[in-house]
């Protein structure tokens, strides 16, 4: 459970407009990247999962996502699988920093990746 809170929270912190691949989030929080792509999509619901893709930028389920990419300015790139992760990307040093915080404003525990 504690590493479903982390990932949930870290997700949390993408903001929007911004997107995070599954290794990303999973070297802030210290798991792999399969077992962050497990927690979203068993407990994923109340995170704005749309925000995290693979490395390549492709979402699993980009028909989904595409009325909140359009909500946040996310363009599909030209193949339609997902979108350019270099443009799209969350500063990773931002997104350790506001996970960090938050953690630690809710009483749990830092990253150990």
């Amino acid at each position: 459970p504690d590493a479903v809170d982390r990932v949930l929270l870290a997700v949390a912190m993408i903001p929007p407009g911004r997107v995070a691949s599954y290794g990303d989030i999973g070297a802030l929080v210290g798991v792999g990247p399969r077992r962050v792509g497990s927690i979203m999509a068993r407990q994923g619901d109340g995170v704005p999962w749309w925000r995290v893709l693979g490395a390549s930028g492709v979402s699993p389920v980009l028909d989904a996502a595409l009325p909140h990419w359009r909500r946040e300015g996310i363009a599909v790139r030209r193949d339609g699988r997902g979108c350019r992760m270099a443009d799209y990307r969350a500063d990773p040093h931002q997104l350790a920093a506001d996970y960090a915080f938050a953690a630690a404003e809710r009483g749990r525990p830092q990253p150990t990746g």
